[in-house]
């Protein structure tokens, strides 16, 4: 076994690895940036060396920086994590040749699985079922096009260096293959420097299941089960869970079966996932591709199996044979994950990045796992996936794992910026995935309920805010409970969201006080101990967190949250020199592409332009009908948060 490690990666992956070479007595090196010269994983290693600048290209993606660090520092070997270097078979040829095991496959495994296209040629010929579709090397848009119109639409493009959903797009008819095209190899050339990609028919409703394999050096080779990450949204996965809902046994065993002969057929050595995709209406499954890598998702399986997948691919790499043999592994019960992300669900995710000024979470338990690589205070940049945490829960049953589910995610507070923890619980209560009838198209289908306008603060909720604020700042007169000569003290407070403004009053009495809202009313008595508030409101005693971040007050009570701005009346407010039609960056990234004519009437929900911010595109539309009038910033110019993108005159 090694004694000394190099984690080739940041955020929560490097926190899970530290932890397990920890639990071995391997001693860890991390690499970070300057974006992560004080994040956790920094904090937790052994020893920590600087790589370069916040931008991955500069940093994380520097294989000769990390290589020459492994040497300075001694270590024996590297784990990549997944994503940056992690299916880099240029990487793990180097470390290789350097005298540094590289924790993961061969270099010749990841060649062999790294084109989507290969891949597919490669498991045609080991007999593993593949959707009909061009996986050539031929790009040329108009063959392309051609092939797109012999499969039938619709068709999905992906980029054949791809993952994580970066680089995929889906084409429902022949005029729209062009600009689909097109956007799809960008994206891929942002992300991978590649941007060939390969077209395939798209299952209307298609499940994603995919078979955790492992093998070693002396020819062993297991699947440790399935999980279904059929959950997704613009193709990235949302909630994962292990076993797969539904799942028929002998289907579970021949999609192992395949799995196995998949990572047979390329001589793979240590942690993979091949992905399938399943048609809901046959029940047949296809090969999609092969993750030469350790999966976000791997500690549903380690749930549901007991076993410490980190442990097993560092005694794989050190020349171990597997810890278990196929028949020696088994299930228990069931996990859920759900991936927490810096994001904005009801502005179409758009990633969110900010302070963590709040950040609390439910206990680590049995049942209940985080992993994570912030904690309060950190901050989540423009320079990397947003993902805040994974939250996983394991039960007896399915139905108790949701349970489990619901409950965690109601005790998860974040304040700072933007998150999806509401959207992920009205996904694990609604109906069609609690009873497990999940495909690809779930969160499209059941858009408006999980999606649905912001709803109203309620009187109640109004009332403690209220409260909140009386007792933080209290009424500075000295007679107790607001007693006055000719009358009671009543106090007023205003709050505001989306531009909707709510007043509350509060008059003192003998024996508490009465809130009103609108035409509602509480008799109340509160305490209120740091940001803990306790209170009774006609009769019904009631718990809540408020958290002050500036204006900013975030309410949680009864497992939901509110964000409200209160309205200081002594407040000094500046009003904006420009009016509503200058449409503004909503997070720093660079325009791709200016798609409207200035001058030219254009109607609304119409692209404007694109920009590109943490490896996606984001499509920028008119707000109405009108005309752009100028474009501030050019096709390659970087912006900032905020900064005016487009002068455009509404009718």
């Amino acid at each position: 076994m090694f004694n000394k490690i190099l984690i080739a990666n940041r955020g929560e992956i490097a926190c899970r690895v530290i932890k397990t070479a920890k639990a071995l007595g391997i001693a860890t090196v991390a690499v970070y940036s300057d974006a992560d010269a004080n994040a956790r994983f920094v904090k937790l290693a052994d020893e920590a060396y600087r790589l370069g600048p916040a931008p991955a290209a500069e940093s994380y993606l520097r294989a000769d920086l990390i290589l020459a660090i492994a040497r300075q520092s001694g270590a024996q070997a590297v784990h990549p994590g997944y994503g940056f270097l992690s299916e880099n078979e240029d990487f793990a040829a180097a470390c290789e040749a350097a005298g540094i095991a590289f924790i993961g496959p061969p270099a010749s495994a990841i060649a062999a699985m790294g084109s989507k296209s290969a891949a597919k040629a490669l498991m045609e010929k080991a007999g593993v079922p593949l959707v009909p579709g061009y996986h050539g090397d031929e790009q040329d848009p108009a063959l392309l096009q051609q092939q797109a119109d012999a499969i039938g639409y619709p068709v999905l493009i992906k980029a054949s260096a791809g993952g994580g959903g970066k680089g995929m797009r889906i084409v429902e008819q022949a005029g729209d293959f062009s600009a689909a095209l097109a956007s799809c190899q960008r994206e891929a050339r942002a992300s991978f420097g590649d941007d060939k990609v390969l077209v395939e028919k798209y299952l209307t409703r298609p499940r994603h299941v995919e078979i955790q394999v492992f093998a070693d050096k002396l020819g062993g080779c297991v699947y440790l089960f399935e999980r279904d990450c059929s959950v997704q949204r613009r193709h990235q996965k949302v909630l994962e869970e292990a076993p797969a809902p539904h799942l028929p046994q002998a289907t579970r065993e021949a999609m192992g079966q395949a799995a196995v002969a998949a990572a047979r057929a390329v001589g793979y050595v240590g942690a993979g996932t091949v992905e399938f995709i399943m048609d809901v209406d046959t029940g047949k499954f296809y090969f999609m591709e092969m993750n030469t890598r350790l999966q976000v998702e791997h500690p549903v399986t380690e749930m549901i199996t007991g076993q410490d997948l980190v442990a097993w691919q560092l005694a794989v790499a050190a020349g171990g044979a597997l810890p278990l043999a196929q028949e020696q592994l088994a299930m228990r019960g069931h996990a859920i994950e759900a991936r927490i992300y810096a994001e904005d669900p009801d502005k179409g995710f758009l990633p969110s990045t900010g302070t963590l000024a709040h950040l609390a979470t439910p206990a680590e338990s049995a049942h209940v796992r985080i992993d994570t690589g912030v904690e309060q205070g950190d901050a989540i940049s423009p320079f990397y996936d947003p993902m805040i945490a994974k939250l996983i829960v394991w039960g007896e049953t399915r139905e108790a794992a949701l349970r489990q589910m619901d409950a965690a995610l109601a005790q998860y507070r974040i304040v700072g910026l933007s998150s999806n923890v509401s959207f992920l619980r009205r996904i694990v209560n609604h109906p069609s995935f609690a009873s497990g009838q999940v495909d690809t198209g779930l969160i499209a289908r059941h858009h408006d309920a999980l999606l649905p306008p912001p709803a109203a603060p309620t009187a109640r909720q109004l009332a403690l805010l209220a409260l909140a604020e009386a007792l933080a700042h209290p009424a500075a007169y000295p007679a107790p409970a607001g007693w006055r000569l000719n009358g009671r003290l009543t106090r007023r407070f205003a709050f505001q969201r989306d531009d909707e403004d709510y007043g509350v009053e509060l008059q003192y009495q003998d024996d508490g006080c009465v809130v009103r809202v609108g035409t509602e009313s509480f008799h109340a008595r509160a305490s209120l101990a740091g940001n803990q508030l306790e209170a009774v409101l006609n009769g019904l005693r009631v718990k809540a967190v408020i958290v002050r971040h500036g204006a900013r007050r975030a309410l949680f009570e009864g497992g939901e949250r509110l964000s409200v701005d209160f309205v200081d009346p002594y407040a000094y407010t500046e009003l904006g020199v420009h009016g509503e039609t200058h449409l503004k960056a909503p997070m720093p990234g660079r325009v791709v592409a200016l798609l409207a004519e200035i001058g030219k009437k254009v109607a609304k929900g119409s692209p404007l332009l694109i920009l590109e911010a943490m490896k996606m595109e984001h499509t920028i539309t008119a707000p109405g009908d009108g005309v752009v009038q100028d474009f501030y910033f050019a096709a390659g110019e970087q912006v900032n948060d905020g900064d005016e993108l487009v002068d455009f005159a509404a009718e």
